[in-house]
């Protein structure tokens, strides 16, 4: 592969960035008190059960969709800075050149596909 259009990553990356920025401010929103603001205190009888062990797994859900945005978040900072070193596009692991293809599908990624399968990523 020859050398990667770092500004057309550099946009893709930028889009990605915010969309991320976006859900995670949507989750925040979405759940903006403790667990127990959400469900109440009282937990007596079978619907307040119910209800409350629905709200506890619909918030461990969105705090797994939240801590997952952050990560993602943070890989696209480092990549920006891989852009801004010269070394966007290169394996970390071995040195390569990371396809195309895959950094279409993935900019965030810092590994070529057969580290990434080694690794089972």
């Amino acid at each position: 592969m020859s050398a990667v259009d770092t500004e057309k990553f550099r946009g893709l990356l930028l889009e990605e960035r915010a969309r991320f920025v976006g859900e995670i401010e949507f989750l925040r929103k979405e759940n903006p008190g403790s667990l127990e603001d959400e469900t109440g205190e009282e937990t007596q009888g079978d619907q307040h059960l119910a209800d409350a062990a629905t709200a506890t797994h619909d918030r461990e859900v969105d705090y797994g969709l939240e801590e997952d945005a952050e990560k993602i978040l943070r890989l696209i900072d480092e990549q920006l800075e891989r852009i801004d070193a010269g070394t966007y596009g290169k394996c970390r692991i071995c040195g390569r050149d990371i396809g195309e293809e895959r950094l279409e599908a993935l900019p965030w990624t810092d590994l070529c596909i057969d580290d990434a399968r080694r690794l089972g990523r």
